[in-house]
């Protein structure tokens, strides 16, 4: 992204600081435009915040703009002007029964190619390379062989779909961003400016750094708290490794490790509630629920997903001998809450806010109007004028990625809906895995795994709940869990090898090897592989059903995900032997099970690993036997 300085700088500031007060704005007054308006309005900032701020190329001068892309945004701003110019006619038209003239074609296609190029630059170019897969498969669908065959697009017929209508390019992914995300995104830097990030950071240091392996664990508190400003995993790397993993590595562990356990905890920070990525949001508007219920869903399989990852570091320093950091290196707890405690108010506010009822957007709002009040609740905290500015400005630069995923993936989701993709992919899916559900929820894990690798969570996510999660709901599966499945995999894709960017950005800081860290990465991960298959299968895992069976799930869910990370890991009472290992794995997938059968076995399971290992020497190999 561009630095600019002087003139260029300034005005460019004051376009994104704008495009923040703006979003802000419409949310508090009842003169608000209508969602059109809106939304022409977001792809506007989002086009020429796009041009202004990401070169065409890496390389390229990075402290001024050239003219091209001068022309670019001014282009942009023509194509959404062309539509609040003839608004009443956009709106109230009937979209591909009245045909378009060919300003609206010349319109229609350059506003596309505007936005596919303003998302190469700012996110890379797989999703519009998928999103211009999928308009080639709109317009020749005549010619294709099988179920992928259709009655094929016109070129008016797509553009019209992609541009004129609310199921195309302002579909419900930018409308989400534009609603939500944005506020959301600011609301984070307000917290980055008051110096939670900091607090945040000194907080985890004083309540795990001095345990075995406590940088280890001092990244998973962290970053899973850190999750709440970014919303990214690489983002929670690139802040939090710079510290985390010297530190862990300062401490003996091994480079790959502390590069793994960092990406590992950084990719959770979508999947921790109270503030997840953008899909989330996403997910809410798919299934037409609130989003505390998709906050609350997510509660148990994130506490399992850090679970597993804290036990994993405690086991692995234990079996490899390392200590903390010492005491006197440490911050006091009782001191870092006096002195900026206050900077996590905002966050038990937005929280409260969300399960009192209280719409995402308005609790934003206010727990960002909170982190300005509060923050002056201690000297040298306080956020002055030019602190919030500043914090306008990157919460819409930060946006601007999003809403431009967000807006190509609008285009395949017309394509899909036009063409009647969805149903015919489902029915194929259906089929080819022969009535069975495994099958489909194999598919579908490799699907987010494979999307997520080239482009971020959301847009990938958004794939599958186009394609693939209609599939697994006519297998019988409840529209939460298969949408949060889907969602994790898509997350998880940050830390699989062979394209795992989480686990890329902490091995570059690291110094570590990239495969042996991504290796390593999808150990620590393991609950989250695992752990969605289980909630398909039984939702009192996303707190669904009766209390008794989701506190049972949740204590015998929690001893399961323990005995995962020993078996992984390899050590539980002491170093465990092949044998050892199958005996916890087992007792993990019984007791991650939450059914009362499989709790009660993988209770015995476990039992008999754990006397196994505390009474049979594996130097005698005999019972009670012992040097």
């Amino acid at each position: 992204m561009r630095k600019l300085p002087g003139y260029a700088g300034l005005v460019v500031g004051v376009v994104a600081v704008a495009m923040a007060v703006y979003h802000v704005y419409v949310r508090l007054t009842v003169y608000a435009p209508d969602q059109h308006a809106l939304l022409f309005i977001t792809l506007a900032f989002a086009l020429v915040l796009s041009f202004l701020l990401w070169p065409r190329r890496k390389g390229a001068t990075p402290d001024r703009i050239p003219w091209s892309d001068l022309v670019l945004a001014g282009l942009s701003l023509l194509c959404v002007g062309y539509m609040f110019a003839n608004y009443e006619y956009v709106v109230n038209r009937f979209p591909t029964a009245e045909p378009l003239s060919a300003t609206d074609m010349l319109v229609g296609g350059l506003a596309i190619l505007l936005t596919l190029e303003a998302t190469r630059r700012t996110i890379g170019a797989a999703l519009p390379i998928v999103a211009i897969v999928f308009v080639a498969y709109g317009l020749t669908g005549p010619w294709l062989p099988g179920w992928l065959h259709h009655r094929g697009l016109s070129l008016e017929i797509a553009t019209d779909q992609t541009f004129f209508t609310t199921e195309g390019l302002f579909g419900v992914p930018l409308s989400v961003a534009g609603t939500y995300v944005i506020l959301f995104i600011v609301f984070g830097a307000f917290l980055e400016k008051s110096g939670a990030g900091q607090f945040f950071m000194n907080f985890a240091n004083a309540i795990a750094g001095g345990a075995r392996g406590g940088p280890g664990k001092v990244a998973v508190v962290s970053s899973s708290l850190f999750g709440t400003i970014s919303g990214s995993a690489v983002a929670n790397v690139m802040v939090d490794g710079w510290l985390t993993i010297p530190m862990m590595k300062k401490t003996g562990f091994k480079p790959e490790a502390a590069a793994a356990i960092e990406a590992v905890a950084s990719t959770g920070g979508q999947i921790m509630p109270p503030i997840m990525g953008a899909a989330a949001f996403v997910m809410a508007e798919f299934q037409g629920v609130s989003y505390t219920r998709v906050m609350i869903a997510a509660a148990i399989p994130a506490l399992f997903y850090y679970g597993a990852l804290f036990a994993a570091i405690h086991l692995n320093a234990v079996r490899t001998g390392l200590k903390g950091i010492p005491r006197e290196e440490l911050p006091i707890l009782a001191h870092i809450i006096v002195r900026q405690g206050h900077l996590f108010l905002p966050v038990v506010i937005l929280l409260a806010l969300l399960v009192l009822g209280f719409t995402p957007t308005y609790g934003a709002i206010m727990a960002t109007a909170g982190v300005i009040v509060i923050s002056w609740l201690r000297r040298g905290t306080g956020l002055g004028l030019n602190a919030c500015i500043a914090a306008l400005r990157e919460g819409a630069e930060n946006t601007v990625p999003v809403a431009m995923a967000c807006a190509t993936a609008g285009i395949v989701i017309g394509i899909v809906l036009q063409t009647g993709l969805a149903l015919r992919f489902t029915a194929f899916l259906v089929e080819f895995a022969g009535g069975s559900l495994v099958p489909a929820l194999l598919i579908t894990m490799v699907a987010g795994i494979i999307l997520g690798m080239g482009m971020p969570t959301t847009p990938a996510y958004i794939m599958q709940a186009a394609l693939l999660v209609p599939a697994i709901t006519k297998l019988g599966v409840e529209p939460m869990a298969a949408h949060m499945f889907a969602f994790y995999f898509s997350c998880l894709s940050a830390v699989t090898p062979p394209v795992a960017l989480a686990v890329y950005a902490a091995a570059a800081i690291g110094g570590a090897n990239l495969w042996r860290s991504g290796i390593q990465a999808m150990k620590f991960a393991a609950a989250g592989f695992i752990v969605p298959f289980f909630f398909v299968y039984n939702p009192s895992l996303l707190f669904s059903g009766p209390w008794d069976e989701i506190l049972r799930a949740m204590l015998t869910g929690s001893i399961g995900v323990v005995a995962l990370a020993a078996a992984l890991e390899g050590h539980f009472v002491r170093t465990a032997r092949w044998f050892e290992r199958a005996l916890l794995l087992a007792a993990a997938l019984l007791l991650i099970d939450p059914a009362a059968s499989t709790d009660v076995i993988g209770l015995g399971v476990l039992g008999a690993a754990i006397l196994v290992q505390k009474f049979w020497s594996p130097r005698s190999g005999t019972p009670g036997g012992g040097p």
